[in-house]
């Protein structure tokens, strides 16, 4: 999907863009990278950590999906604001609901009483 919204932009706003997403793309990797190298202690805090990363995300994109002023604003570039929301939505959601998981597991339990 993303080489057809490429392709239906300009040859010259293109080249513009070239630095951008060779900077994504190797954010991608060192961040598949680290995050495989983390420490099951330090999982939670980490996921409080991209929740807040994501929720700046969010407010991100929502600036660059919203409505622009002129009409030099392509389609796709709203677009992949939108997939930006909702991939940043769902991060935001399955963190909140994987780190309330985990810490479900460290709260003590009431031990039994005898009667």
């Amino acid at each position: 999907m993303i080489p057809f919204l490429l392709a239906a932009a300009e040859p010259s706003s293109l080249n513009a863009y070239i630095p951008l997403i060779f900077v994504f793309v190797l954010a991608t990797f060192i961040g598949l990278d680290v995050i495989r190298n983390v420490s099951r202690l330090l999982h939670t805090p980490l996921m409080s950590l991209t929740n807040a990363i994501s929720a700046v995300v969010i407010v991100g994109a929502i600036l660059v999906a919203g409505p622009q002023v002129g009409d030099d604003h392509p389609l796709w570039i709203t677009i992949l604001g939108l997939v930006a929301i909702a991939a940043a939505s769902v991060n935001i959601v399955s963190g909140f609901l994987i780190t309330n998981r985990m810490l479900k597991m460290f709260k003590s339990r009431e031990p039994e009483k005898k009667p």
